[in-house]
């Protein structure tokens, strides 16, 4: 369940941008709400061209390029230091193959995600003074290795610091230390991704003889894949990386481990956007270091020989399907674990551990756990004495600082708002459970899934023509989604499976006008609404062209009955969970949740004639029909005919599974335990 909101866009205004411009009404809008002010700013944002800043705007840029410069003038060996994501692998991969074409002495290392860990460690810097390195260059990490870096330095190895998350208070002795995000950096652009940077880094080893054309058919296409997987915000650079990264990509790729890939992916000879690469490849170039070496990913980027590519992109898919099992098979773990234990599932946050869960799929894990139950999620991985943990955010709980709050439980942690990773003593989970909740029930905003609609539409006006121009707002990331419209007061007509069930086709009519719109996220066996159900649509639209002839497509993003407001049935839920984690009675919490016999009986009465219950809670309110019930108050009568066993009730996930018990004894309704404090 998401609240909706409605964004405020001034249509007036729009339609002037729209004749202005020479754009839809409809794209003139959402570039308005997209915080753009004037016809300037949009076609900036709307313009194919490739302006990116100087490099040398960037603190430090200078001295980093004429480190290396130094070092490969004077044939010192050069480590390429990187990370085990897509964005570490593709940074690694474009600094190595543009050193190379340097002839410098340039070698290349990804540390290992389960041994090592994520950055610079004292360990591999051994290694790497063994194997006779001059100069490390890190990518995509390094500004924390405070530490690491007095090591080498110590052993006589310079090290230049390329990165780009927050930096800590005390910033590292590198020989430079090029970051955006340093607080005495003047560069206009903050939220580059490590491949960003390390692009800029190689603009600026150019000096004056760029050729900015050459740069980009080399190496763009590699930063487009690492800024989307990445997910940093899809905005001002970002968006012409990518933007250009996939037109090139599309018309001209000459990487051949990123076309042997696509191939073998699915993707084929077909246009990929940054849906593709976020969704695709960039889960597969991810794959080799969550379930075995990164390594092999940059072995793939960098090769220039077409069977090896084909071999390690075999690999790499074959990883990303091993990848998917374990996935799922510790998200069914999790979703145990949590339906089970209604004291960890009824925190606002929830942390949910569990013993041998591979930490390289936890973050993903903790993603998909934050949807299912549309609350902040930690997931934690423990071995014996020691665990490490994940977390996924919600827009308005900054995840890094409650992981920051529980710093005493904590041996390392670090992140920003919406994710966030930590390692801390087996023995100290629980404590860190109710730490970080703690420290949520000092925050007055709430945190609830939302899904912003930029605007309403009527399915019977809706002509392709008015979509036209909304491509130009491609490609679609972090801070530029997709838009996404809601079709109101819509009945529905049919439902009708497809791909034997595994997704749902809505029929729906408005008026006269019928139309439909496929549901991709629901099984047929799932979907909740029925014909005649009167209802709102959240879709995303884009025009179909099949042989000549055009017509909107429509996918569902969510779907609600056109009565309900989500916003109170989430603070409704919220109240009810705070009561099972024994928040005290008061007036408010009792009219919210204490219910009467005459909601006891409506509700009975329903499960008993339809034989019981499968969906969310809010389908079975809308179907018991009985007004002034709350969700709060129906969740308690679940609980309370469970306890007197009346009904079976256990929870999967967002859903109620509720079977009747035949024959049952009599029982008085109002001893159930759930009302003893309400009562």
């Amino acid at each position: 369940m998401k609240k909706w909101i409605n964004a405020k866009g001034d249509k007036s205004r729009a339609n002037e941008i729209a004749e202005e411009l020479g754009l839809s009404p409809l794209t003139a809008l959402v570039l308005l709400l997209r915080g753009m002010e004037d016809e300037i700013e949009m076609e900036e944002f709307l313009s194919d061209e490739f302006d990116i800043a100087d490099p040398f705007m960037i603190k430090d840029m200078d001295k980093a390029a004429q480190r290396i410069l130094d070092a490969i003038e004077n044939n010192e060996k050069i480590c390429i230091y990187g990370d085990f994501d897509a964005d570490g692998v593709t940074s690694t991969s474009m600094m190595y193959l543009y050193l190379k074409s340097l002839w410098a002495d340039v070698m290349y290392y990804i540390p290992s995600r389960d041994k090592e860990g994520y950055g610079l460690n004292v360990g591999a810097v051994d290694k790497l003074h063994e194997q006779g390195v001059d100069l490390i260059i890190t990518v995509d990490n390094g500004i924390s290795a405070v530490k690491e870096i007095a090591h080498a330095n110590s052993l006589g190895i310079d090290v230049v610091v390329t990165d780009h998350h927050e930096p800590p208070e005390v910033l590292p002795d590198a020989a430079a230390i090029v970051d955006p995000h340093r607080k005495d950096d003047e560069s206009d652009f903050k939220f580059l991704c490590g491949a960003g940077v390390a692009l800029k880094l190689i603009m600026a080893l150019e000096g004056d003889a760029l050729d900015m054309e050459d740069i980009l058919d080399r190496y763009i296409g590699i930063c487009a894949i690492g800024t989307v997987a990445d997910v940093v915000s899809l905005t001002g650079e970002n968006r012409m990386i990518v933007r250009e990264g996939l037109r090139r990509i599309n018309e001209n790729n000459d990487n051949i481990g990123i076309r042997v890939l696509r191939e073998l992916s699915g993707v084929g000879d077909k246009d990929i956007t940054s849906g593709e690469i976020g969704f695709v490849l960039g889960p597969r170039i991810n794959a080799g270091g969550r379930v075995d070496i990164a390594l092999k990913a940059v072995d793939l980027l960098t090769t220039d020989d077409e069977e090896k590519a084909r071999s390690l992109a075999k690999e790499l898919c074959d990883y990303n399907a091993r990848r998917k099992e374990l996935e799922k098979e510790i998200v069914a773990a999790a979703k145990k674990t949590l339906d089970e234990n209604e004291n960890i599932r009824s925190r606002k946050i929830i942390v949910v551990a569990g013993e041998g869960w591979h930490n390289g799929v936890i973050g993903l894990v903790a993603s998909r756990i934050r949807d299912i139950y549309g609350k902040p999620t930690i997931v934690i991985s423990y071995e014996a004495d020691k665990a490490r943990g994940s977390a996924r955010s919600l827009e308005g709980f900054p995840m890094v600082t409650g992981v920051t709050y529980c710093q005493s439980l904590l041996t390392v942690f670090g992140g920003h708002p919406m994710a966030a990773g930590m390692s801390l003593p087996t023995e100290n989970i629980d404590a860190f459970r109710d730490m970080i909740n703690e420290y949520a029930d000092t925050l007055e905003d709430e945190f609830f899934p939302t899904l912003e609609i930029s605007a309403w539409l009527k399915p019977a006006t809706l002509r392709p023509e008015h979509l036209d121009s909304l491509s130009a707002l491609e490609p679609y990331g972090t801070e530029n989604e997709k838009p996404v419209f809601a079709y109101g007061s819509v009945t529905i007509t049919d439902v009708e499976p497809l791909r034997d069930g595994a997704f749902t086709k809505i029929h729906f009519k408005r008026d006269d006008h019928r139309d439909s719109a496929v549901c991709f996220s629901i099984a047929r066996k799932d979907f909740p609404y029925r014909k005649g159900d009167l209802v709102n649509i959240a879709v995303d639209v884009k025009v179909n062209d099949f042989r000549g002839v055009r017509t909107v497509s429509s996918v569902v993003r969510d779907i609600k009955f056109t009565d309900y407001d989500n916003g109170l049935f989430l603070k409704s839920r919220r109240i009810y969970e705070e009561y099972l984690c024994g928040k005290p009675v008061d007036s408010e919490v009792k009219a919210e949740l204490l219910p009467t016999r005459e909601d006891f009986a409506a509700v009975y009465r329903y499960l008993r004639a339809e034989g019981g219950f499968g969906f969310s809670p809010e389908i079975l309110l809308h179907r018991v029909g009985r007004e002034g019930m709350t969700l709060g108050k129906l969740l308690v009568i679940i609980k309370a005919l469970d306890q007197l066993s009346l009904v079976r009730a256990e929870n999967s996930g967002d859903k109620l599974m509720i079977g009747i018990v035949e024959a049952p004894k009599k029982a008085e309704l109002m001893s159930a335990p759930i009302l003893a404090r309400l009562k």
